[in-house]
């Protein structure tokens, strides 16, 4: 059926509920102080089920230290805008090559058998440096974590998508960078920063393979958001470069990634997005 160039009043009038029936996996939702967190939250308040992976031990490794799971899913669960609708979460160290379509199919399977959003949230923290300081063993670390399993997560998700009887619409998928192209770069984490433009410079790519797939491919760039990693003067310091003299807070990016989620956004495809707030660089 051809597009109408205007909607119709019907199709103007949206279900206050924009995600309900659909299923969701957000990755490295481990802690409340963090984006996974606050996008769980958003899908859920939206009406979907979500599946909250998580690494704790790569958060106890952390300065902040990790947090009480059941306290986390109870965080989710106490949002959610559908009755019918779950949350469920589950451990998955993604260093290892075999667990992200592991994930993917444990995910489909606990939400009744279908995935339709995939955020890519996760990242490996530390273990990084200066131009210097950074040695082989950094780099294969972080493109394990910070790349290689997101690319593996998103094939597992497009065989999974490709294995349905029909293309179905409200397929997402949704990438994190890091800024790492804008001004100045990120000199003081050259590791990290290389494999989130990794991640940036593939999102065109992905969002054509998936295309055929009813699939949209994006990728956010949250910028600098409070995550309880930073205080004092520094702190004081970044809040004042925003226009609105705080820091961005873990919903502000969520508030983009669960509209990236909805029909709305069914246009929006191939693009990396900047969500900072008038950050001055």
């Amino acid at each position: 059926m051809p597009q109408l160039p205007h909607p119709t009043p019907g199709q103007l009038r949206r279900d206050p509920l924009p995600l309900r029936g659909r299923t969701a996996l957000v990755t490295g939702a481990s802690r409340r102080g963090g984006i996974g967190y606050a996008v769980a939250r958003r899908l859920a308040a939206y009406g979907a089920s979500v599946y909250l992976h998580h690494h704790v031990p790569h958060d106890d490794e952390m300065p902040w230290g990790g947090d009480r799971l059941e306290e986390v899913v109870a965080g989710v669960r106490e949002v959610l805008g559908d009755p019918e609708a779950v949350v469920v979460d589950g451990p998955g160290d993604l260093s290892d090559p075999a667990v992200p379509a592991q994930l993917i199919e444990t995910a489909a399977a606990a939400l009744g058998g279908r995935l339709d959003i995939l955020v890519a949230n996760h990242a490996l923290s530390g273990s990084d440096g200066q131009l210097h300081e950074i040695d082989a063993a950094m780099l294969d670390r972080h493109w394990a974590v910070d790349t290689r399993s997101v690319l593996l997560l998103v094939q597992a998700y497009a065989r999974l998508r490709a294995a349905l009887p029909e293309p179905a619409p409200g397929g997402r998928v949704v990438m994190m960078t890091s800024g790492q192209d804008q001004a100045g770069g990120m000199p003081h984490e050259i590791a990290y920063s290389l494999q989130k433009g990794a991640l940036a410079s593939a999102t065109r790519t992905l969002a054509t393979a998936l295309g055929e797939h009813l699939v949209t491919v994006n990728t956010v760039n949250p910028g600098p958001v409070d995550t309880d990693y930073l205080t004092g003067e520094i702190y004081d310091a970044i809040a004042d470069r925003f226009p609105a003299g705080r820091w961005g807070m873990p919903d502000d990016p969520a508030r983009l990634i669960a509209w990236l989620a909805t029909d709305e956004a069914e246009w929006i495809t191939g693009n990396v997005i900047d969500s900072e707030g008038g950050f001055r660089r």
